[in-house]
């Protein structure tokens, strides 16, 4: 067995339990959190490396031969990904550090941090559809126990409204599955793959795209199933929001990629139009909310919805160019979104409420914390030279070039209200003078180590969108790779079937 492949998958899951072992031990499963995000960071980097090298892993699990058996898979995009849940997953870890009181974690919250980035991982690197189900479950309980950690009125209310949609989405993402498996005998990608080429065009194919299209777009906040997202992201501990906000929908969006790029490619004309202006309106939808909103997190979360639209953008339009965008957008969302949610937080801490009306002064209180925001929000409205200029200029591109015109044109224009967006927050909380006459309870003093710690992770990930902005070569580059890797699903299916392809009909 492949220990580079199963490493990433296995570091989490041991972390949890080993924090569940030590549920009476609270410093210890804070080191367990740091040192189970490390590794997991690390055994993510090893992998990419193995990966980049030696071209895609595979791990037959129990030593079964595909397509019988359960299939590990790391591509460049699915150990893209891992990495950058591992970084996350630190990130998170750090911060939770600060600001999880003894109260949250009584009621689990550092093993079900681990078992919710078991779950992301899992999803990332399955060859298999009925398992890629089994771990977005695994997500889906982790999540919601994670969003009522504290059991407050809104706490509940962002809820129920999580778990319905999400599950009406596996409800329809099983049916799928079902059906496919009545279909073809198998639900193994790489020969549901191959075996979905070689159907007759009877309808059948176009419903069970359509099915996974709908599924997996509700679990990716796109338009119109989205509302689920910003009623719920600004109700938990705000560490939970930041890790929500910087991966949840991204797996929903990862399974969009990997299956109209492996399994549906065949009626683009049908699909990718759908997905076209499913992405138009998924950014105008989410970027016209957050103009609506006065809330620090309500913002950015419906943010993360607009986002969600350039990805689709990338892989609706189905051209190199824009499936590399597409990945680059991905990857730079990522680390900038946790970081804005990171920061609402330490306002939060500071001040004692998200609402931009009671808010204000930090500028000539923390001019560190102030220019820290300014970086991953102008990188978020695609102001070069940051990561989101790149990432915005190379899917508008794309767009131009495909004669997408009528979405590029939403496109500008929601990279323009995000910039409305980002300075009403800069003019609200960090330039106007802090009100007087709020009756927001004033916070209790925050330490100078409290302070290092919440800030740390901030640092950390505005330097990443700097990198990624000044020094773009190295991560186009592999978006660039995995992008015609994607592009090429005949290599995804030699490298787990093999090159007499045992699992053809």
């Amino acid at each position: 067995m492949n220990p580079a492949v199963t490493l990433p998958l296995l570091i989490p899951l041991l972390a949890g339990t080993l924090s569940l072992m030590a549920w009476r031990l609270p410093r210890l499963q804070r080191g367990l959190a740091v040192a189970g995000t490390g590794g997991l960071l690390l055994a993510g980097g090893w992998l990419l490396h193995r990966v980049w090298q030696e071209g895609i892993q595979v791990v037959q699990v129990g030593a079964w031969p595909a397509p019988f058996g359960i299939s590990l898979v790391a591509d460049l995009l699915g150990t893209l990904m891992v990495v950058i849940t591992g970084l996350i997953g630190l990130a998170v870890a750090l911060f939770s550090l600060a600001t999880s009181g003894r109260e949250h974690q009584a009621f689990g919250y550092f093993p079900l941090m681990h078992l919710l980035l078991a779950g992301v991982v899992g999803a990332f690197l399955t060859g298999d559809l009925f398992n890629l189900y089994v771990w977005f479950e695994v997500m889906l309980v982790a999540s919601f126990a994670l969003l009522i950690l504290g059991g407050e009125k809104a706490q509940m209310e962002g809820a129920i409204k999580y778990v319905t949609l999400n599950l009406l989405s596996s409800v329809i993402f099983l049916v799928a599955v079902g059906l496919l498996y009545g279909k073809l005998g198998t639900l193994n990608m790489a020969d549901v793959a191959r075996r979905v080429a070689m159907l007759p065009g009877d309808g059948m194919v176009e419903a069970l795209a359509m099915m996974f299209m709908v599924a997996f777009g509700i679990k990716a906040a796109a338009f119109p199933l989205f509302f689920w997202l910003p009623a719920s992201y600004h109700t938990p501990p705000v560490a939970v929001s930041a890790l929500f906000a910087g991966l949840l929908t991204k797996v929903g969006v990862y399974a969009l990629f990997r299956m109209f790029t492996l399994i549906f490619p065949h009626n683009p004309g049908y699909t990718h139009e759908v997905l076209l202006w499913g992405a138009g309106l998924t950014m105008l939808s989410g970027v016209l909310g957050a103009a609506a909103q006065f809330e620090f997190r309500r913002i950015l979360s419906f943010h993360i919805v607009s986002q969600i639209g350039y990805m689709l953008l990338g892989l609706a339009l189905f051209t190199p160019l824009a499936v590399l965008g597409g990945l680059f957008y991905i990857v730079h969302h990522i680390i900038v979104k946790t970081n804005l949610f990171l920061i609402s937080g330490i306002v939060h801490r500071l001040r004692g409420s998200y609402r931009l009306e009671r808010l204000g002064g930090l500028y000539r209180q923390r001019p560190g914390l102030s220019v820290l925001f300014l970086v991953p929000a102008l990188s978020l409205a695609g102001m070069p030279p940051l990561s989101g200029f790149f990432a915005k200029f190379i899917v508008i591109r794309a767009g131009l070039e495909a004669g997408a015109y009528g979405v590029t044109a939403i496109a500008l224009l929601v990279g323009l209200l995000t910039l409305f967006s980002m300075v009403k927050i800069w003019a609200e909380v960090f330039w106007k003078a802090c009100p007087q006459d709020v009756d927001t309870p004033a916070p209790a003093p925050v330490g100078r180590g409290e302070l290092w710690l919440m800030m740390a992770p901030v640092v950390g990930l505005a330097l990443c969108t700097l990198l990624l902005g000044l020094h773009a070569g190295p991560l186009y580059g592999l978006a660039e790779a995995s992008a015609e890797e994607l592009l090429d699903p005949e290599r995804y299916i030699r490298a787990v079937l093999g090159s007499e392809g045992r699992g053809a009909p």
